[in-house]
Parts: C-alpha cells; structure tokens; sequence
C-alpha cells in the first residue's frame, strides 16, 4: 500500500494569482483534494468523505494560509536564478 500526497502551485501573472493544489493518494487513486479557488478539503472517491470532514474541521485555515505562503515562497526562490539569466 503507497500513501502519496502531491502539492501543486498555479501562477498568473507572477504572483498576482497563486492557487494551490493539495492531493491525497492511496494506491494510485486520489482519493481527497484540497483546491484553494474552492477553499475546503473535499473527498475525491468515498475514501476521502471522513478526511475530509476532519481537515475541514481542524485544518482549513491553517491549510489556505500554508496555500499563499508556501507556493509565494516557492515561485520567489525560483524566480531570482531565472531573472538573472536574461
């Protein structure tokens, strides 16, 4: 059994529009996600339906904080190596 989680960072126009992309796999299939343009966790397949409700309980604000600060950080250490090549 593989237990995966992949996050994902969108950018517009720099950092004007950041969205954030949380998945959860189990054995290949997402199973829960966390999309900051729709702002809560939601279940993928029936899996995810009790995670879900728990993240969205105990984690949400913390999670759509993280979302902005750790994809910003993430898009300004890339950014500086690649301005300076021009």
């Amino acid at each position: 059994f593989v237990f995966q989680f992949k996050g994902e960072c969108y950018f517009t126009n720099g950092t004007q529009r950041i969205r954030s992309v949380d998945r959860y796999i189990y054995n290949r299939e997402e199973y829960l996600r966390f999309d900051s343009d729709v702002g809560e966790y939601r279940a993928v397949t029936e899996l995810g339906r009790s995670d879900a409700e728990y993240y969205n309980k105990q984690y949400l604000e913390q999670t759509r904080a993280e979302a902005d600060t750790v994809c910003r950080h993430n898009y300004e250490e890339t950014e500086v190596p690649t301005s300076l090549r021009r």
